[in-house]
């Protein structure tokens, strides 16, 4: 643990911290948290308000003022990881995660550093992690900022300065868990989840105590071995939806994001993930619902008592989650006043659930959607696509298991009554593996990872037409889309809107944009040098209105379909804009010439298998096709002594401490020789279209669009 210090502190005091930045102390209590949605110059918890809504009535900034609205301030990160977290304000003080789980106190309206706290995660540990060593966020709780740590600590630190109060381990260290979600505090008890699915983790969710860290309960999302015998009831009725030795493969469910408290009602909604492996023929063979992957599960915060759950997906086989944002708002529903929680989950409908008893009111699709005509509302489940769960041939899933809408927030306008959500149409083939093997502390998702047999450039080009993505405005009463804005590159990061009319949205072509909310016109635009994933947020500082937001593109499908946005690596930023902000982001320099790659011996035969390994242990982090998003290396950029030593990283652990996993007890020698002979393919591809004159890759760009929308006709 280190706690560094740049603003000098008066005392070790609450009231003397605040007190240097100009404000009054105040205690983050139960009844604040309460009513932060009226609340409008903070930003208490992770959805702004205890309705998870991103909505801020704040309206200083406008449809009318916003051409005025300009940089203000920025913190600079020095990892080059992606950022994913949602900062908190509260009284005049953001806290903010960078990566390894590092929080960052800062002067809200300056930018100024108060301290950093550095949980000292190992980071030997990356390969445990699924998606990059990102965090979500942190809580607050009277003078205590609770944080979730990627090697799944619960940590809880003072507001004052930066030091460790308690920390309890949440999981078992001998298991590939970790926390990349951001805690909720229900009522003095601090919720937290954990991640780990695909790596063969049983799921769980837990409730401490937020003074002391004592765990009060736990709740597991799906059974383990009977005959060690069951926690609760629940299980034991769980168990009977699973077939086969499910638990030796984890089983999956983990509550790796979306957490949602009803104080009046004292529910705790958790949204649970998908099975491991993600197809279900392998981990539960005979069929069976596998209760409660991809549910909506209602607990009492105080014990972890089960009250109701509703599965979205019985039998999830597609990694379809339902861990995505939850929203909690009374909407006029068929002439009365229903309490629902509102979902847009990964498996591309839009779900309405009384959140009192769990019926599903509503299910309509909001992108298209293929492995499920509709939703039965009399039993709650889907109508399937019996070719959808590629039994007995591949199938083009449409959403894939991307999603329609993945982790990025979605916000719900209390001004408009809509929603407003990263949206993505994407379909991608599944296909039974012949024969499975089951490697401990590795990906296991069950089903062919193929990788592309076409070129780097016509692979792109295929992938940019595949690829639809937007911010959409949906309508959750009429249940159908009102306007929509599309991403010119694929995803679209977190959304804030704002009782000025605006909706504000970054992307991954390095643009944060405000929106008309009615519209969906743009109407202002910032070039933020780097690509976004994060929600912005909004809040006040002495009467004056700022709009935050995390700049740095990385973590999940960003790294996995790696598509390349830039240039440079520009530094990791928070950045802070407020009326009449004149600020200038620096300049930066291009990369380096580099040397030609070294030319593969290896023959097509082996480059295939390399491909085919490449994907199964390194695409997650370094991208499809060896084409890095920047967050992490970009293995065909690298210098040539890094080809020359491949096997001291890759098999020895040569790069262990700076996150680059050891893979010795997955790969042979020869393994590792066949997956560099793939990347120095892909290099040599790589090299040479760089390398070309300009007017022949221009035609060789417009050759291989064209025959990309050839080859989507026979998709």
């Amino acid at each position: 643990m280190r706690v560094v210090f740049k603003t000098p502190l008066l005392s070790a005091g609450l009231a003397l911290l605040f007190y240097s930045v100009g404000l009054p102390a105040a205690s983050v209590t139960q009844d604040r948290l309460v009513s932060a949605s009226t609340d409008a110059d903070h930003w208490l918890s992770h959805g702004r308000d205890l309705n998870e809504t991103r909505f801020s009535p704040l309206n200083d900034v406008n449809t009318t003022s916003v051409d005025n609205l300009g940089l203000i301030w920025s913190y600079d990160f020095d990892d080059t990881r992606g950022l994913e977290g949602t900062p908190l304000v509260a009284d005049g003080v953001m806290y903010v995660t960078g990566n390894w789980s590092v929080v960052h106190a800062l002067d809200a309206s300056t930018g100024e550093q108060l301290w950093v706290y550095d949980p000292g995660v190992p980071r030997e540990r990356a390969n445990a992690f699924c998606c990059g060593a990102i965090n979500r966020g942190v809580a607050l709780w009277e003078d205590s900022v609770l944080l979730g740590t990627l090697d799944g600590y619960l940590i809880a630190i003072d507001r004052t300065d930066g030091r460790e109060r308690w920390r309890s381990l949440t999981i078992d260290p001998s298991k590939n868990y970790s926390i990349t979600g951001a805690p909720r505090v229900a009522n003095g008890v601090v919720v937290i989840g954990n991640g780990g699915s695909e790596y063969g983790v049983r799921g769980y969710v837990s409730g401490y105590d937020a003074a002391t860290g004592e765990q009060l309960w736990r709740f597991y999302t799906v059974p383990g071995n009977p005959q060690d015998g069951f926690e609760t009831e629940q299980m034991a009725l769980a168990a009977e939806t699973w077939t086969g030795q499910w638990w030796t493969m984890g089983g999956g469910g983990t509550v790796w994001d979306s957490i949602a408290y009803d104080p009046e009602l004292d529910l705790l909604y958790i949204g649970v993930g998908n099975g491991a492996p993600h197809n279900r023929e392998m981990r539960s063979p005979d069929g069976g619902d596998n209760l409660y992957v991809a549910s909506i599960v209602a607990l009492r915060p105080q014990t972890g008592e089960y009250v109701w759950h509703y599965q979205q997906n019985p039998g999830e086989t597609w990694d379809y989650t339902a861990t995505q944002q939850m929203v909690l708002a009374d909407i006029s529903w068929q002439g009365q006043t229903r309490q629902v929680l509102m979902q847009a989950p990964k498996n591309g409908f839009f779900f309405i659930i009384d959140r009192i008893t769990g019926e599903l009111l509503s299910a309509e699709p909001f992108v298209p959607v293929n492995w499920a005509s509709h939703y039965d509302l009399d039993t709650g489940r889907p109508v399937e696509n019996r070719a959808a769960r590629y039994v007995d041939e591949p199938f083009n899933v449409r959403p894939s298991g991307l999603g329609g809408h993945n982790w990025h927030s979605m916000s719900y306008s209390l001004q408009t009554g809509l929603v407003y959500l990263p949206a993505l149409d994407f379909a991608a083939p599944m296909e039974q593996e012949e024969e499975y093997t089951w490697f401990e502390g590795q990906w296991n998702l069950g089903y062919k990872m193929g990788h592309s047999p076409f070129g780097r450039l016509l692979s792109q080009a295929l992938l940019r037409r595949m690829l639809d993505s937007y911010l959409l405005a949906w309508d959750p009463v009429n249940q159908q889309e009102v306007w929509r804005a599309p991403n010119p590159e694929m995803g679209g990061g977190g959304v804030l809107s704002t009782g000025g009319g605006l909706v504000f949205q970054g992307t991954a072509n390095n643009r944060f944009t405000a929106y008309d909310s009615e519209n969906g016109q743009a109407l202002w635009s910032f070039d933020t040098q780097h690509g976004i994933v994060a929600a912005p947020i909004t809040y006040s500082v002495n009467g004056r209105q700022y709009v935050a937001v995390m700049a740095g593109q990385g973590g999940g499908y960003s790294m996995m379909i790696g598509l390349k946005r830039q240039a440079a690596t520009p530094k990791r930023r928070v950045l802070t804009f407020a009326l009449g902000g004149d600020r200038v982001l620096p300049g930066y320099e291009l990369p380096s010439t580099r040397n030609k790659p070294p030319t593969t011996t290896a023959s097509a035969e082996e480059i295939d298998r390399g491909g085919v390994a490449y994907t199964r242990f390194c695409a997650r982090c370094h991208g499809a096709g060896v084409v890095s998003d920047g967050s992490v290396p970009d293995l065909r950029k690298l210098d040539n002594s890094w080809y020359e030593n491949f096997d001291q990283v890759v098999l020895e652990g040569l790069m262990l401490s700076a996150g680059m996993p050891q893979f010795d007890s997955v790969l042979t020698p020869h393994q590792s020789a066949e997956i560099k002979a793939y990347i120095l393919d892909r290099a040599e591809d790589e090299w040479v279209l760089h390398n070309d004159p300009s007017w022949w890759l221009a035609i060789k760009t417009w050759l291989a669009d064209k025959v990309a929308a050839l080859l989507l006709l026979f998709v």
